[in-house]
């Protein structure tokens, strides 16, 4: 072939330049050989990849699930106490104008598009097959609720074990409340994808206006929570946000699949979402973050306000548009390959980011105040030392993730006893967790 012969001919210059016999190829070598082999892996993942993958929707996902660590590891902090134990705690409460980064970086609404963009596709080829909805389901939901039986059982194992080296209660407590975090997401995730075939035939029947009524809900329970008769509405209201808050940008994936969203629906979503997004913070006095921030009293996030709404139909819109673009991006094998690790990676990396912040944490508070780390971040100091353990961090999940990654593959081999001690062990983790232990 013209390529081997290409590779196995040996010019004048090249041999000049060989290193005598004897004589080591120098530091370069390895690191060429480490280049070579990761060349073959990467071009390997694109030749095994269907011709008729949606590559924009995987790399959709992909930045989805980057953001989640890359934005509670920016926007989450610790102080450490006189005792050396851990607190959570945020850099938004001192350093207010880091808000418009969560406008980057919440980018749920993203998830929950294409995850309703994927999910119908998937429930009608299954329907083609002749399969049912209810398998559909179990297997969804199975997909979802492994990683976090298994996040849940092996921190029901570290917690007495840490606890007896010494960590601090409090410090264990902080923990789990970092590990529960992204876990209420799995929770809703499950509920809006039982509702896929209601959201695919209102899609079929009624376009993009089967999202309206999920707005207009979000925003009548935001009038009465925050409006003139707030004093007299009960303090669970808001809850009522929960549900048709994240359905919202979910049943856009889903009228996207059934072709019921195009690029002028998507331009009317990117421009009336950011004006909405707009006239909400100027006029309305939302808050800026669209993270909680301790000590205030409005949050945007839990549950969902409508300028989260907002955000995700301008996030929806552009994604939209850019779909073909990002498409023709991910046709290099380069940029592909790290796309298909994250999405193969993608419940563990939501499980489990957090324990990796953990992880470097506690050792940490042993030392003692290691800036960006456990030192309060309440100063613009702590916002380079915080990027700098970035690299760290993302590091640490890398190895963890190498571990943990088996709890998102089907348990066949798994038996009954092992399965029953999970669900044990989650447990005694979720009574930990609320407090009762």
């Amino acid at each position: 072939m013209t390529t081997k012969s290409h590779l196995t001919r040996t010019s004048p210059t090249a041999s000049a330049h060989r290193p005598p016999a004897g004589r080591a190829a120098g530091p370069a070598a390895p690191v060429r050989a480490v280049r070579a082999r990761a060349g073959a892996a990467v071009r390997a993942v694109d030749a095994r990849t269907p011709a008729d993958r949606d590559r924009a929707i995987d790399g959709l996902r992909a930045l989805a699930l980057l953001a989640v660590p890359t934005g509670h590891w920016l926007l989450g902090g610790f102080t450490r106490d006189a005792d050396g134990a851990l607190h959570n705690a945020s850099p938004l409460t001192a350093l207010g104008f880091l808000a418009p980064a969560s406008w980057l970086l919440q980018m749920l609404g993203i998830f929950f598009l294409v995850g309703g963009h994927a999910s119908v596709l998937s429930l009608r080829r299954t329907a083609a097959r002749g399969g049912s909805t209810t398998r559909w389901l179990g297997g969804r939901i199975a997909r979802l609720g492994r990683p976090v039986l298994g996040v849940t059982a092996v921190w029901a194992t570290l917690i007495p074990l840490l606890h007896g080296l010494g960590v601090p209660t409090a410090t264990l407590r902080t923990g789990t409340t970092l590990v529960i975090q992204p876990l209420w997401f799995v929770g809703i995730y499950a509920v809006v994808t039982a509702l896929t075939p209601y959201c695919a035939a209102a899609a079929r029947r009624l376009g993009l206006w089967s999202a309206a009524p999920l707005l207009a809900s979000v925003a009548a329970v935001d009038f009465l929570r925050y409006g003139p008769f707030a004093a007299a509405m009960p303090s669970w209201l808001s809850l009522l946000n929960l549900l048709p808050g994240w359905l919202f940008a979910y049943q856009l994936g889903v009228c996207w699949g059934e072709r019921r969203l195009g690029r002028r629906a998507a331009w009317g979503l990117l421009l009336g979402g950011t004006a909405l997004f707009a006239t909400l913070l100027v006029f309305f006095h939302y808050p800026a973050s669209m993270v909680g921030v301790p000590g205030q009293d409005r949050t945007n996030s839990h549950p969902p306000s409508l300028l989260v709404l907002a955000l995700a139909a301008a996030q929806s819109g552009a994604a939209v548009l850019l779909r073909n673009k990002l498409a023709g991006l991910l046709r290099r094998p380069a940029l592909w390959a790290p796309v298909v690790v994250i999405n193969l990676s993608a419940m563990t990396i939501l499980c489990w980011h957090q324990t990796a912040m953990f992880a470097a944490a506690v050792p940490a508070s042993i030392v003692g105040a290691v800036p960006g780390l456990t030192t309060a971040p309440d100063a613009v100091a702590w916002i380079p030392e915080r990027l700098a353990w970035m690299p760290v961090l993302a590091v640490l999940l890398v190895l963890i993730g190498a571990v943990t990654r088996r709890f998102e593959a089907p348990w066949a081999g798994v038996g009954r006893t092992l399965r029953t001690s999970a669900a044990v062990l989650a447990a005694a983790f979720a009574v930990f967790a609320l407090g009762y232990a």
